[in-house]
């Protein structure tokens, strides 16, 4: 287990691989520890990092540093300490939250993004996600999961899941506050998730060019564990593109035409 002590506060990471960084987000049901297999796949190209927000997995518990923003200072440390410059970043619904509170307040530091099941409104959140223990979460979200990839799920703290939420259903201007911003960004749907709802067509089709929406079929609340071969070719495709290049170029791999909006 690797940690680093970040203003006095104990923050688990894991780190594979050589090159270019890469950090990846866990949503509010689990740790670090689902991103195990695309890490692995990353780590050929890139420096893959996988961290564990305050309040979950084996990062310090901390009530004061649950907000998104909060939680963004710890990524914006994280680099600081480890001497990281523009980095990408792959976030799952708390994780792509804490990402674009990030992003809005350093987006020159960010080179591309890829935010799974995020939620653009607390509508968008089902009740029983807002509410219910984290071990039901586990029952009803994890579907085929393996056990193993979840089994740090039980270490959340209930007031970090709380606290973000309450962040989510605050932050009503979020989105427009960073879609301006340019930074290319990948949406990536379940579309079996029964957490998190798929963004209207209306909604997709308003994204602006640098931003671009897949959904991939026959996933759910973890497209990264249901179907990994399927996840971790699209993860590859989208850090391939030059830097600076929509997400909407993955269009022209008829692997992808299929699955967009």
């Amino acid at each position: 287990m690797s940690a680093i002590i970040l203003d006095g506060s104990m923050v688990h990471y894991e780190a594979l691989g050589r090159g270019r960084p890469i950090i990846f987000l866990h949503g509010w049901v689990g740790s670090w520890r689902y991103w195990i297999n695309a890490m692995q796949i990353a780590s050929t190209s890139f420096r893959a990092y996988a961290l564990d927000l305050f309040g979950f997995g084996d990062t310090q518990h901390d009530p004061l540093r649950y907000s998104l923003d909060r939680q963004a200072d710890l990524i914006k440390r994280f680099l600081e300490e480890m001497g990281i410059g523009k980095v990408a970043l792959v976030g799952h619904n708390l994780g792509a939250a804490v990402a674009f509170s990030y992003l809005k307040q350093w987006p020159q530091t960010v080179d591309r993004m890829m935010a799974i099941n995020w939620p653009f409104d607390y509508a968008s959140i089902h009740t029983r996600m807002r509410t219910a223990p984290i071990p039901e979460l586990v029952d009803w979200l994890g579907g085929r999961t393996p056990d193993a990839a979840l089994s740090d799920a039980a270490k959340a703290d209930t007031r970090a899941v709380a606290a973000s939420m309450a962040d989510i259903q605050a932050n009503a201007n979020l989105f427009p506050e960073i879609r301006g911003l340019g930074v290319p960004c990948l949406f990536v749907y379940g579309p079996n998730d029964p957490g998190i709802s798929i963004p209207s067509q209306e909604r997709t089709e308003a994204l602006p060019g640098h931003m671009h929406q897949i959904n991939l079929e026959g996933t759910g609340h973890f497209p990264m564990i249901d179907n990994p071969n399927q996840f971790n070719r699209l993860l590859t495709d989208f850090l391939a593109l030059d830097s600076g290049l929509s997400p909407r170029e993955l269009q022209l791999k008829e692997e992808w035409k299929r699955r967009v909006r």
